[in-house]
């Protein structure tokens, strides 16, 4: 099933989530280093990227709830995107309780701070299975037709379509740059 909204020929959805993804898991580990060494700068930076994390992960989900809405009803894809969809927003709330309980003192984060943001990303590891799922297995966000021999996605010609010539061996990069 392709996805609905793409961007230079890919799902916009799957290229926005490695964003807040990250910042949301490395705000943890810089809140680690500063429970370990007692440096607040660092406590500060998890606070602007945990702020930054929540606001791209809203923005991921829009174009996430549109891909999901294409998905047929009854299926697998679509309970494991529903799960994959709400387990997102319970770690973007998560986050945003963190960001929020960080407000007075975000070079002095509480514990709440602390433990909402380890329970959100705990959590991101399950729905960034889940998503993996929909995509590597259920083949959601997937052109139609796709295979090793693709055309590149910026050619304007489908996927099914073999980009090497049948003239020629398949060995090596034979129509990487098609």
């Amino acid at each position: 099933m392709e996805s609905k909204v793409k961007f230079l020929g890919h799902p916009l959805h799957q290229q926005l989530i490695v964003f807040p993804l990250g910042l949301l898991a490395t705000a943890v580990i810089f809140d680690i280093i500063y429970l370990i060494t007692g440096n607040a700068a660092l406590a500060e930076v998890a606070f602007w990227m945990i702020a930054a994390g929540v606001i791209g992960g809203l923005v991921a989900a829009i174009f996430g709830l549109i891909d999901w809405m294409a998905i047929p009803s009854g299926t697998r894809a679509k309970m494991i995107g529903l799960w994959h969809g709400v387990g997102n927003v319970i770690v973007t709330g998560l986050f945003a309780l963190s960001w929020y309980a960080r407000q007075d003192a975000p070079r002095n984060p509480g514990w709440i701070a602390h433990a909402t943001a380890i329970a959100g990303v705990l959590l991101a590891l399950v729905t960034g299975w889940l998503g993996g799922e929909l995509v590597d297995r259920l083949r959601v966000g997937i052109d139609d037709g796709a295979h090793l021999n693709s055309p590149n996605s910026l050619s304007g010609r489908p996927a099914s379509e073999d980009a090497t010539p049948s003239n020629q061996s398949t060995g090596g990069l034979a129509g990487a740059g098609d």
